[in-house]
């Protein structure tokens, strides 16, 4: 329902993860002209120990096969991989990432979560750069997410952001930043469009999930509240915030948070 509601409103770029969504896509890509939609899946996490490089790089070609044939696609647009604790498996596995890019199987590739250790690890023996990094940003971390925004662009990666209302779920604080209510009473909008705003007009890509209580786990986005919610998050692009006001959220410290939040042990603050 998710996926169907936002074609409705023109919506095209599709963010998912591996199961459950990947099969919800499946079905909807049965009836849906796959050329008009933008697909972007992740590797899923390699955590077997002891790290076995030839093992995780075998296990990202299969997840690849395997998620095509659920999916009934010869490509997709954007393959993400996630970090590992090891060094060795990550670059494994973006060489798997490098030769689908290389035999068309998708786009762009990118990274998710990772922080900074893990892509100066990643771009010792990376032959191609990757095209973002996904990160959470939002208001209260400034913006540029405690040095990793500016780390990632100024070695040519985009910043593609998720969690502009907080992770694991919306952060309370942030909802209730007086700041954000004021703006968000002069432009006649809500708190949670003015926090996606606010991501958007910094600059970077961002995800948006349906509503805000459509959490990890929840992937399930039923009734009218899932199309009014969308509907909200296709209205970020019909408004601006002002100069002043992006510099006063820019300003704000609270609530703060960990970019890579979902990265693994060797990155700081890993959930």
């Amino acid at each position: 329902a998710a996926v169907r509601n936002a074609l409705s409103l023109g919506i095209t770029h599709i963010d998912f993860h591996p199961g459950r969504e990947r099969d919800g896509v499946a079905r909807v890509l049965a009836t849906q002209d796959r050329s008009s939609l933008f697909l972007t899946t992740k590797i899923a996490k390699f955590k077997e120990e002891p790290p076995d490089s030839s093992a995780a790089a075998a296990r990202a070609r299969k997840q690849i096969e395997e998620d095509f044939k659920v999916l009934g696609v010869t490509s997709v647009d954007m393959l993400l991989l996630r970090d590992s604790p090891s060094c060795e498996v990550m670059q494994a596995q973006w060489a798997v990432l490098e030769d689908a890019l290389a035999s068309g199987k998708t786009s762009r590739i990118g990274v998710i979560n990772y922080c900074e250790s893990s892509l100066i690890c990643l771009l010792k023996t990376a032959k191609i750069t990757p095209a973002v990094n996904y990160f959470m940003l939002h208001a209260g971390m400034g913006p540029d997410a405690h040095g990793l925004r500016s780390f990632c662009e100024s070695r040519g990666m985009g910043t593609f952001a998720y969690g502009a209302l907080g992770e694991p779920g919306p952060e309370p604080e942030l909802m209730a930043n007086p700041v954000l209510k004021r703006i968000a009473d002069s432009h006649g909008r809500s708190t949670q469009q003015v926090a996606l705003r606010w991501v958007a007009q910094s600059g970077a890509a961002f995800s948006v999930r349906p509503t805000a209580d459509f959490g990890l786990g929840k992937s399930s986005c039923d009734g009218p509240s899932c199309l009014k919610g969308l509907e909200e998050r296709v209205q970020t692009f019909e408004w601006s915030l002002t100069k002043d006001e992006m510099a006063e959220i820019n300003a704000l410290t609270t609530p703060d948070g960990n970019p890579t939040l979902f990265s693994s042990p060797g990155c700081k603050g890993c959930y």
